[in-house]
């Protein structure tokens, strides 16, 4: 199978996406019981949005002659279960672009509603009860970005104008940006003390698993704020339930584990937590950014030329 007659899987019917390149046969598949075509003859997969693994993965292992797996998220790991059935050479890219600005805005919101207790304002209302005072002020904390990359970028753009007394940032491995340092993840035991905000922005993957657990957060200072918009299985529940429930630490999250979180997990309840229904990315922003990479995808797969965002590659 050529490039030119390659077939594609969409989870958008393709007269909704502007720019496709001709010579391409689309098919529309967004996670429905039956496939649309053969899955052997599938060339390039883009794999259905927030849908769940099972969904990402049921037509992988009949895809032999696909050549690049494309999903519209920023994390791959709802695929990576499947990547083994895969033939060798096959490209995994992610969303890189799409997602930055909806996760970003969320990051902020989530830090600053659970830092003025807009959650306690809402009850208040509820009530008829004017619930005036101090409350804390993003100005003048310290914030520690864990998973520095083009999230974590977007989310120090948005914290700029905060006045913010330091932002720190952690990857996996140390660089050099033009805001400064980035850490690797070794630094944390010395950086979680100074951090009043810590926010998880990293990829989930086998270093990441359970990274924030009941040592992470017990380096964290009495007080500070936990903002996930991560993956929930970059912390450990178990620990975080226990910081909450002491009343030590608050949390904002936009992801758990177990998710979704079901009706009576003791998180829903837990004492100082925000949590919001892993929406980072599903905004009325996603769709335009996300058909605008397809078609740039598809433009270069179909003129043979090397895709972007691979994170990647079988075999």
């Amino acid at each position: 199978m050529t490039a030119t007659t390659a077939r594609v899987w969409l989870p958008f019917p393709a007269d909704e996406i502007d720019g496709l390149p001709e010579g391409l046969d689309y098919l529309f598949w967004d996670g429905e019981p039956d496939f649309p075509g053969d899955p052997a003859d599938c060339a390039y997969y883009v794999v259905p949005y927030m849908k769940g693994p099972e969904v990402a993965v049921r037509p992988l292992a009949a895809m032999s002659a696909v050549r690049v797996v494309q999903t519209l998220s920023a994390g791959i790991d709802h695929v990576e279960p499947g990547l083994g059935l895969l033939p060798a050479g096959v490209r995994l890219c992610n969303a890189k672009g799409v997602h930055e600005a909806s996760t970003a805005e969320l990051a902020l919101t989530l830090i600053l509603a659970s830092l003025r207790d807009v959650p306690g304002f809402v009850h208040g209302q509820g009530k008829e009860e004017w619930r005036s005072g101090f409350y804390p002020a993003l100005a003048g904390k310290s914030v520690l970005i864990v998973g520095y990359g083009s999230i974590g970028s977007a989310i120090e753009d948005r914290l700029a104008p905060f006045e913010c007394a330091r932002v720190a940032r952690v990857a996996r491995s140390a660089r050099t940006t033009a805001r400064g340092p980035v850490h690797p993840l070794d630094s944390l035991p010395a950086l979680l003390p100074e951090a009043d905000v810590v926010i998880l922005s990293t990829p989930l993957n086998a270093s990441t698993q359970g990274l924030v657990d009941a040592g992470f957060l017990a380096a964290m200072p009495d007080g500070a704020l936990l903002v996930n918009v991560a993956r929930g299985g970059v912390v450990d529940t178990e620990a975080l339930l226990s910081e909450l429930e002491s009343g030590r630490l608050r949390a904002a999250l936009d992801v758990t584990d177990p998710e979704p979180l079901p009706a009576g997990h003791p998180l829903w309840h837990a004492p100082h937590v925000l949590i919001t229904p892993h929406v980072g990315g599903s905004t009325s922003a996603f769709e335009p950014r996300a058909k605008r990479l397809l078609a740039a995808q598809l433009t270069r797969f179909a003129a043979g030329e090397p895709v972007d965002n691979v994170v990647r590659t079988t075999g």
